[in-house]
């Protein structure tokens, strides 16, 4: 029986994830977490084989909880079951330790494929995803301007790109408004650029976001 723990900041996909996986005769929920911090608690306290962890949450988001989890435990599995494409977060949550990235638009027969894939020692690799890495790692050229920044750098520039205000870029990762302004400093130095608009072009032209 292979036991998960769902990591996801909503309850009704909580819920719905749950419902799926229990009508799968060799899969457990064996616990769930509304936050990355909750998460990295449960590590210690929960038996689990695998871990399906969210990216976007408040406080603590996936990659951050990602890192943290796998300190604990490296050998614990973690897969990312995000909205994000994987063009935005993939290849950072793979490096990061993941051993899977799964979209949250992905069928539900792909999720339990993925669980069982990781469930036996290896990585849920999409083609698209393997694709992203082996660019990756054949650009031989220095790292575009968005990977020289930290995941929680790149949330909130991905945040900023998208039009979202301080404010509310704040409220939704549990930040303050003034450590929002630090890190969209920290970003326009590190990128080269003077302004919010410099960003979201950059953002719009390297697909990282949608187009608005």
């Amino acid at each position: 029986m292979i036991r998960v723990l769902i990591v996801d900041d909503h309850p009704i996909f909580r819920e719905g994830l749950k419902s799926l996986l229990e009508d799968t005769i060799d899969i457990k929920v064996a616990g769930e977490a509304k936050s990355g911090q909750e998460a990295i608690f449960k590590v210690t306290e929960n038996a689990c084989d695998i871990i399906l962890l969210d990216i976007a949450m408040p406080g603590i988001g996936g990659l951050e909880a990602l890192k943290q989890i796998k300190k604990q435990n490296a050998k614990l599995p973690v897969i990312i079951v995000s909205m994000y494409r994987e063009d935005q977060y993939a290849i950072r949550a793979i490096k990061g330790g993941a051993s899977g990235y799964v979209r949250k638009s992905s069928t539900p027969d792909e999720l339990i494929d993925a669980i069982r894939i990781v469930y036996q020692g290896g990585k849920y690799i999409t083609p698209s995803l393997a694709k992203e890495m082996a660019e990756a790692l054949s650009d031989t050229n220095d790292k575009l301007p968005h990977e020289l920044l930290t995941d929680r750098e790149y949330q909130v520039m991905c945040h900023i790109a998208q039009g979202i205000s301080t404010i509310e870029i704040a409220n939704e990762l549990c930040l303050s408004p003034r450590t929002v302004g630090t890190y969209k400093e920290r970003i326009l130095k590190k990128m080269s650029f003077k302004s919010s608009v410099e960003i979201a072009h950059y953002a719009i032209t390297n697909h990282l976001i949608d187009r608005i």
